[in-house]
């Protein structure tokens, strides 16, 4: 292969393991005491550097390194850096009969980013820019993970919320007694009064008849959404739910293909779409999920890694809502999120806007390459 300046000279992978400063809570992921950030650099013949990342809520950070650093970093060297779609087509055919839609996505999400973040830095422009240009800055909303709180602990958590100015919220469903999960949406809307939005999210711990009596009891709080009231994978579930209650229905986190997002706008009657840029294979895969919501009419929302999702959201004219995730990824970083009015402000940082701070995160490096 023809060796460019453009071309990939080497690839360091990273794995982090970073502590939370409590134990957070959902239906069905249990208590997260950590979440993971696997890290992976490129660096091109010319000298441009790019950083991408992926993440976990604390399990499967091993495996994703490995498949980066066995698997896949041996075939990006003299690489073009700026064939993003050619390397993206190429790693999901290289590792889809062991990978499709697992950990696959995650690793393909890193090295995308990373030569996001190299394209970028040749146009010398920031990521908002280069993905859409439609705004610099987005619609936001706090996503608690708090099904382990006390309703008084919950209170106090959406509280501090707001007095960081946000005017949106979402809470975690799933109780074992659903009547006590009325009681907390009751409790959070009578606190954050009639001008604040409010979601509520089950991750997926229903049953499609559950999901139901919950969402008929609940609508007279006036829910933007009802996130993952039942598995990702019944879509035609999702559409009982959705014929069945006034609230609109979202979810994405759990769809690791652009394919499983077309099964769900076909199939699932969803109000607002969730593609996470660290598993539906970076940023190629969330502006392709972006662009299917576009063409049928459905806000494009986000999932988790809210530093690099609001310059990704702010990009495009059918803006939903980001989500500014309870895992402070930001906090890791050089630029922490930044909200005015209410609204999440994109990073004019040339790149994609996320730098790691080593001091940060140095006491956190478990492994790397």
């Amino acid at each position: 292969m023809k060796v460019s300046s453009q071309t990939i000279k080497s690839v360091k992978v990273e794995y982090y393991q970073i502590p939370l400063a409590e134990v957070l809570s959902d239906a069905k992921h249990g208590d997260h005491t950590h979440f993971e950030i696997i890290a992976l650099h490129i660096m091109t013949h010319d000298g441009f550097e790019g950083m991408g990342y992926t993440y976990t809520g604390g399990k499967g950070g091993r495996a994703i390194y490995s498949l980066l650093n066995d698997e896949i970093k041996p075939g990006l060297i003299n690489q073009d850096s700026t064939s993003i779609m050619a390397i993206w087509d190429k790693l999901q055919w290289d590792l889809h009969y062991v990978g499709r839609g697992g950990l696959l996505s995650f690793a393909i999400s890193a090295v995308d980013i990373a030569l996001w973040d190299i394209k970028c830095k040749r146009l010398n422009a920031p990521l908002w820019q280069v993905a859409g240009g439609s705004s610099d800055n987005t619609k936001c909303y706090a996503g608690g993970i708090d099904l382990n709180f006390s309703e008084q602990k919950l209170l106090d958590n959406i509280g501090g919320y707001l007095n960081r100015g946000f005017n949106a919220v979402k809470i975690k469903v799933g109780k074992p007694d659903f009547k006590e999960d009325i009681e907390r949406v009751a409790a959070v809307r009578n606190l954050i009064g009639n001008d604040k939005i409010l979601m509520v999210d089950a991750n997926y711990s229903m049953s499609v008849e559950q999901a139901i009596r919950f969402a008929k009891s609940i609508e007279k709080y006036d829910i933007t959404w009802f996130e993952e009231p039942t598995i990702p994978d019944d879509y035609k579930g999702f559409a009982r739910i959705a014929q069945a209650t006034s609230i609109p229905l979202a979810m994405g986190e759990n769809l690791h293909t652009l394919h499983e997002f077309g099964y769900a706008i076909d199939q699932a009657k969803l109000g607002f779409l969730q593609p996470d840029a660290s598993n539906i294979g970076g940023i190629t895969g969330w502006l392709h999920v972006a662009s299917m919501a576009y063409t049928h009419n459905l806000p494009i929302c986000s999932h988790g890694m809210h530093e690099l999702h609001v310059s990704l959201l702010a990009s495009q004219p059918h803006a939903g809502f980001l989500e500014v995730h309870s895992f402070p990824i930001d906090e890791y970083t050089t630029r922490p999120l930044k909200l005015e009015n209410g609204k999440a402000c994109a990073p004019d940082i040339i790149g994609t806007g996320v730098e790691f701070d080593p001091q940060l995160v140095k006491p956190h490096l478990v492994k790397h390459s």
